[in-house]
């Protein structure tokens, strides 16, 4: 027998492999893998839902490093407590802060803070809630950092507090490394309002480089009346970050369809070039984080001031009441990868001529 035509079956069957779509499971986490004739292909690296959040992240427990009025439960407080839990009807998480117990003005209400167990060096970050924590003195919020703060960064995807509107996004670097997000050759490629320039941050100055979304849907009550929505950021080292958001009712098809385009959905509401800033050299090694605290320094102080809420931030955090609204609700989050000629993409032109000549090398040596 001779071994050519063990060659031939190779190459035909790993043309119907690249031609075609192919789907893994695993308990945890499910990578998809699909097909493009044009454009960008992305596939899952890593998708978390329901108990994945138990099993591959990691309760934070303590103290609130940006000095809240709470104190981060373990996992098993937190869920003996009720403010971690899976809604067993839709796989969905809750996260929440308590809002049962009495707590003296001034002091420390429980609350939930979980870091993925992986880091990530970028990729194209997927957030899912329906609901998310509002009210007076909460600052809500999910996002990436790196190790060693700032030296390896902060990305801010979703956060603000009290009764803000929309949804404020920062970069926060610590190196000497220049990050601005200033426009790029006069043209606003992204629909958010830049507040801030700098994303350079010191435990003293830590506010980044800011833009804030102009649609009321992206936060707080705006976001839960529209039934929540999505969050992507799209990390790439070679053109810069991008953070999209949409209301349930305007999700991509093709993200629904695990088969994001991201160059296909439009100008992000928030954009930093990497024409401005050095994006490999001030992120790497990214957590992700889902947290609320109370109060804090942004969240309390001048901002509490301003923001129309009674009295004071410290007196709130007594009232057991106003927390009962402040949950998240999450449906998954997942990080795809960009792939390209990695077993997912449109056939080569030379794939047929390979399979010709294995069949006419076989023919020749019957």
């Amino acid at each position: 027998m001779h071994s050519l035509p063990n060659s031939f079956l190779v190459a035909f069957s790993f043309t119907v492999l690249v031609d075609g779509s192919h789907y893994w499971s695993s308990p945890c986490h499910r990578t998809v893998a699909h097909r493009q004739l044009s454009g960008e292909t992305y596939m899952i690296q890593d998708f978390y839902q329901g108990e994945d959040f138990f099993n591959d992240w990691t309760f934070d427990v303590g103290s609130d490093p940006t000095h809240g009025n709470v104190i981060y439960q373990s996992q098993s407080d937190a869920q003996s407590k009720g403010l971690a839990y899976i809604n067993d009807s839709n796989n969905s998480l809750i996260l929440a802060v308590d809002s049962t117990s009495t707590v003296a003005p001034g002091g420390q209400r429980a609350s939930v803070r979980i870091t993925s167990q992986k880091s990530y060096n970028g990729g194209l970050f997927i957030f899912d809630a329906s609901y998310m924590p509002v009210g007076c003195s909460t600052w809500p919020s999910f996002w990436t950092v790196g190790p060693q703060w700032p030296m390896a960064g902060e990305i801010d995807i979703v956060e603000g507090v009290n009764n803000q509107d929309t949804n404020q996004m920062a970069l926060h670097t610590g190196t000497n490394q220049t990050c601005t997000n200033e426009m790029t050759n006069g043209t606003q490629q992204f629909t958010g309002q830049i507040r801030k320039t700098n994303c350079y941050s010191t435990g003293r100055a830590d506010s980044g480089c800011i833009i804030e979304d102009t649609d009321t849907s992206s936060f707080a009550y705006g976001f839960n009346n529209a039934q929540g929505g999505v969050f992507a950021l799209l990390w790439d080292n070679s053109t810069g970050m991008s953070i999209w958001h949409f209301a349930r009712a305007n999700i991509p098809a093709d993200l629904i369809a695990q088969t994001p385009r991201p160059s296909t959905w439009g100008k992000p509401a928030g954009f930093w070039s990497s024409q401005t800033c050095d994006i490999t050299a001030n992120f790497y090694e990214h957590q992700m984080v889902i947290d609320t605290t109370i109060c804090g320094h942004w969240a309390g102080g001048g901002s509490y001031a301003q923001s129309g809420c009674p009295g004071t931030c410290s007196d709130m955090v007594a009232n057991a009441t106003n927390y009962i609204n402040s949950k998240w609700v999450i449906n998954y989050v997942a990080v795809y990868q960009h792939h390209i000629g990695s077993g997912a993409y449109a056939p080569s032109p030379r794939l047929p001529l390979m399979i010709i000549l294995s069949l006419v090398i076989y023919l020749l040596l019957l």
